[in-house]
């Protein structure tokens, strides 16, 4: 009773795999980089390739939980079911997000008018804390400068800044 094997991965994924597999039997050995590319682009083919979101859904189909997808899957449940629960269009739309969040900058911007609190502490020579109550006190002018992508930074003006000894200017 034979029955005949259908292959899951797609053309892409199974010509990567066929590629890793020549390097993994290369004599003489395959050169290093080209054996990290190889292996590279087979995980990548791997998470683009449609076999493992057909097999979570046969798996949750025929009973499986969510926490037996994610342990056969090496992630946490939660991880599981935000990758591959839900329709194709849910799934793009929350991979979609996911991008934009990742796409925002994570590095303080260098190019804000002003000193961040910091910087200006520096300059005049006192803490940080001196500094909000000199702000508070109307001492030194500060705003609070917002990006587009929502990140808020206070940003001090020394330029308005009285120098020791002084009064700010139009006191």
């Amino acid at each position: 009773m034979g029955s005949t094997m259908t292959p899951f991965l797609s053309e892409p994924a199974r010509a990567a795999l066929d590629r890793l597999a020549e390097l993994d039997t290369a004599q003489p050995a395959a050169d290093p980089l080209e054996r990290v590319r190889g292996i590279r682009s087979l995980i990548a083919e791997l998470e683009r390739d449609p076999a493992t979101l057909q097999a979570v859904r046969d798996a949750t189909a025929a009973g499986e939980s969510w926490d037996a997808v994610a342990e056969a899957a090496g992630i946490k449940p939660a991880a599981a079911k935000w990758r591959w629960q839900g329709t194709d269009a849910e799934i793009i739309a929350r991979l979609e997000a996911g991008r934009k969040r990742s796409a925002r900058p994570s590095s303080r911007p260098t190019d804000l008018p002003g000193h961040s609190v910091a910087e200006a502490a520096e300059k005049l020579g006192v803490s940080a804390q001196a500094v909000y109550l000199q702000v508070s006190r109307g001492k030194l002018r500060a705003e609070t400068v917002q990006l587009p992508d929502g990140r808020k930074y206070k940003r001090v003006f020394l330029d308005d800044a009285a120098q020791p000894g002084e009064e700010p200017a139009g006191q």
